[in-house]
């Protein structure tokens, strides 16, 4: 696998007109359980993740202005990098000299994207930084499987970046697999769930609750009680709430009930399941459907009951889809083993991520996140009902 992805990694991502720059992004082959070749409908020669490491001149020690003023400059070649994430799904970047939230906010932000605004958050992600939060605060021992960020919701970023600030010796990796690559297999091996899937979509239904479900859950307030302020009655906070909810501005397509006298919010999303990579047109296979699946069959019962996906229609999708999607993942995806400092970088629209369990302690794997909009990926079928958004102002 090494030498078979050592030939197809290409040249040294530099400044145009540079013959010797100051820094450079040099490819370089990781270990087989860590990176794949992609298969169709990828371009051929195509690796997931893409990994790059800073090269200088006479090894020269790198600074993190240099990082970021490079950074730019590349994006500034007609978003160089955006175009290597739209080809690859994932990059990793090593050897950087991030050591800290605040390191990996001027990293993250110098790629030029557009901070994503976090509507309806089903996580606890406390700021750490500007745009920057954990990953993922569950305890050590729940699996959390193959998605894309935020499929629950018609408003999900399109491009995620994470930083590993401590590394365990054991497990904690974070998977990565190609949503249309598994698209691709699943038309052709489940065709009839795909059919199902696009002419119906997904329903969605997410309940929130005043007070955490499980460890590592948001909040009410915090999906949706920005507004909110202290001293506010119930019916001032029911109607902030309400507000952001209509900032979807998806009419009937999300819809929300008020139960437990109000302490309990469950909202409903119709929402695509399967959409198109901006400028390629290929469907994307952008979902939690397997996660879902994963969760339910190692009763993880907390986590289980907080999102139920159904058919658009409101029938069941049956266990054998959702377990043969599952297998697909497993046989596409590669488990990338964090050293300290390394930085992951995901287009969301093609691209899964995950959290593998760990041993030893909760406090031996930090790994930071920060989120990034971008074009909003198109329906796979052209109905209302596929719409999807970036939040309206308000």
């Amino acid at each position: 696998m090494a030498a078979s992805v050592q030939h197809v990694l290409g040249h040294p991502l530099k400044l145009d007109g540079a013959s010797s720059p100051v820094l450079a992004f040099e490819p370089f082959d990781l270990p087989s359980t860590n990176q794949r070749v992609l298969g169709a409908p990828h371009p051929p020669n195509s690796v997931i993740p893409l990994a790059l490491r800073p090269s200088t001149h006479d090894d020269a020690e790198v600074s993190l202005d240099t990082v970021v003023d490079t950074i730019k400059s590349l994006q500034a070649q007609d978003g160089l990098l955006t175009k290597k994430l739209a080809r690859h799904g994932t990059l990793l970047f090593r050897g950087l000299p991030i050591r800290n939230a605040e390191d990996f906010s001027k990293f993250a932000h110098a790629f030029g994207y557009r901070p994503h605004e976090i509507i309806g958050i089903v996580v606890d992600r406390p700021l750490l930084a500007p745009n920057v939060a954990p990953a993922n605060e569950a305890p050590k021992e729940v699996l959390i499987y193959n998605h894309n960020e935020s499929p629950q919701v018609p408003h999900a970023p399109e491009y995620i970046f994470f930083y590993s600030h401590r590394a365990p010796a054991k497990g904690g990796e974070t998977p990565i697999s190609s949503s249309l690559e598994i698209f691709a297999r699943a038309q052709q091996e489940i065709p009839e769930f795909i059919s199902e899937l696009a002419q119906k979509g997904i329903l969605s239904k997410v309940t929130y609750k005043v007070n955490k479900q499980y460890e590592g859950n948001s909040t009410l307030r915090q999906a949706f009680g920005k507004e909110i302020k202290d001293g506010d009655d119930a019916a001032t906070k029911r109607a902030k709430i309400e507000a952001q909810i209509a900032r979807y501005g998806r009419g009937k397509y999300t819809t929300w009930e008020w139960i437990d006298d109000d302490d309990t919010l469950v909202l409903t999303h119709r929402l695509p399941a399967i959409r198109t990579q901006p400028e390629t047109n290929l469907p994307t296979l952008f979902t939690g459907l397997a996660a879902y699946y994963k969760t339910a069959q190692l009763n993880q019962s907390a986590r289980r009951n907080i999102t139920t996906q159904l058919f658009g229609d409101g029938t069941p999708i049956p266990e054998k889809y959702l377990a043969h999607l599952a297998k697909i993942t497993d046989e596409l995806r590669v488990l990338h083993k964090w050293q300290q400092g390394d930085v992951l970088v995901y287009d969301n629209i093609i691209a899964q991520h995950g959290r593998q369990p760990w041993e030893g302690e909760q406090a031996d794997r930090v790994v930071l996140a920060s989120l990034f909009d971008g074009e909003v990926p198109g329906a796979y079928v052209d109905e209302d009902w596929a719409q999807v958004v970036q939040a309206l102002d308000g």
